[in-house]
């Protein structure tokens, strides 16, 4: 079992005072954009891409083998082609030495788009602006050198049911025909955290059986939406899933209302850091850990269990 954490490094992003902060989450809001424009785009992706390099350095150097990157380095992408990017030759550089570098070490890099990314919506705007933000992430992987399969996954929640799911996840599997390869090669899709999303076997029976589409199981979000079946079953479902020759990969994470034991916490946010042993039932599997901590709480789970 291989453990990661996902997009921010807490010890190099919130470093001691006087010392250079690390991170690859730099952004601005639209005004800022509009008033600015690309070129100070470009400043900001260029610094991400810079940093990001370094973080797989501290990533190897520290012995991971999984990291996901964040889903926020390319900031207002979809209003502008790359080839307006002044610092094009330079940020595809730092991708390519922070891809060769991960690939050498055995460090798998995967990424998890935002919520708006809705395949399933009856809107073509919302289709439309899905696709093209899952593009830019198929691009990225695609200048780092990444594989064109799961190992180097797209990760997107199916989004919502609209009063039947059934008929949602017909569209998801019509509108995946519309992404790139780039893209249909590395997507996966995960299970949600309440019965108005989708379970392992939702996604399952509407999905990966009709085109194919990879499963990452969700620990805790399988908890609040079982549909009938035990952790062991669900993951293994999931698993079933994936090519052979790349191993699955699955989140991991705890309910913060049960850490800070306070009952007014939403039960499905997560914790800070993992306490309980993670399960493998004997498989061989990749998990990102999605506690508050980051890598943190991937060395706290280390000490606790070996």
């Amino acid at each position: 079992m291989n453990l990661g954490y996902a997009c921010i490094n807490v010890q190099l992003s919130h470093p001691p005072k006087g010392t250079e902060r690390i991170y690859t989450g730099r952004k601005m809001i639209k005004r800022t954009f509009r008033e600015k424009g690309v070129d100070y785009a470009s400043e900001i992706i260029l610094k991400n891409v810079q940093d990001l390099d370094r973080i797989i350095d501290w990533n190897i150097l520290n012995g991971y083998k999984l990291f996901r990157i964040s889903s926020s380095m390319i900031p207002w992408k979809s209003e502008y082609d790359w080839s307006e990017v002044r610092d094009l030759e330079q940020i595809k550089t730092y991708l390519h030495s922070a891809g060769v570098k991960a690939k050498t070490h055995g460090l798998r890099l995967t990424t998890h788009p935002g919520p708006f990314n809705v395949l399933v919506s009856p809107k073509d705007s919302v289709v439309e602006n899905c696709i093209r933000d899952l593009t830019i992430h198929g691009e990225v992987f695609d200048m780092m050198g990444q594989s064109r399969t799961p190992y180097n996954k797209i990760n997107i929640h199916a989004g919502g049911s609209y009063g039947d799911k059934e008929a949602s996840l017909r569209r998801l599997c019509k509108n995946f025909q519309q992404l790139p390869e780039s893209v249909q090669t590395r997507l996966t899709l995960e299970n949600d955290d309440k019965e108005s999303g989708y379970s392992v076997k939702e996604l399952y029976d509407g999905v990966y059986s009709n085109i194919g589409v990879p499963i990452v199981f969700d620990y805790h979000h399988h908890r609040f939406h079982p549909d009938g079946l035990s952790e062991q079953e669900a993951m293994e479902l999931a698993m079933s899933t994936w090519p052979e020759g790349i191993r699955p990969c699955m989140h991991y994470s705890e309910s913060r209302s049960i850490e800070k034991e306070d009952p007014k916490i939403r039960p499905q946010a997560h914790s800070d850091y993992i306490y309980d042993r993670i399960d493998t039932y004997g498989h061989d599997v990749d998990i990102v850990v999605e506690a508050k901590k980051k890598e943190l709480a991937v060395e706290k789970y280390l000490q606790l269990h070996g």
